[in-house]
C-alpha cells in the first residue's frame, strides 16, 4: 500500500484510468463481435439489408476503435491492425458479389 499522500493519489488515478480503459476495451470487443456476426449472416444469405447492417456495424466498430486510440486506451498501431482485420473479413464477400 502507498505510504505517502502523492503515492495514494497516483494509486487512485491509476485505478480510475484502469476502469475507464476497461470500458473502452470491452466496448471495442463487443462491437467487433457484433460486426463479425453480421458478416457471417451476410455470407450465408447476402441481401441488401444484411449488407447495410454489416456497413453500419463496421462504422460503429471503426468509430469506437478510433475513440479508444484518441484517448490513449489503444496504441495507434493496435487500432490500425484491428480495423484492417475487420475490413479483410468483408473483402472476399464484396469481391464475389
Amino acid at each position: 500500500m502507498a505510504n505517502n499522500k502523492s503515492a495514494l493519489k497516483r494509486a487512485k488515478i491509476a485505478e480510475r484510468n484502469r476502469l475507464r480503459n476497461k470500458t473502452y476495451k470491452s466496448a471495442v470487443k463487443t462491437l467487433i463481435k457484433n460486426y463479425l456476426k453480421a458478416v457471417e449472416v451476410h455470407a450465408t444469405n447476402p441481401t441488401a439489408e444484411s449488407q447495410e447492417e454489416v456497413q453500419t456495424r463496421l462504422a460503429a466498430a471503426y468509430s469506437k476503435i478510433d475513440k479508444a486510440v484518441k484517448r490513449g486506451v489503444l496504441h495507434p498501431n493496435n487500432g490500425a491492425r484491428k480495423k484492417s482485420r475487420l475490413s479483410h473479413k468483408l473483402k472476399p464477400l464484396t469481391q464475389t458479389a
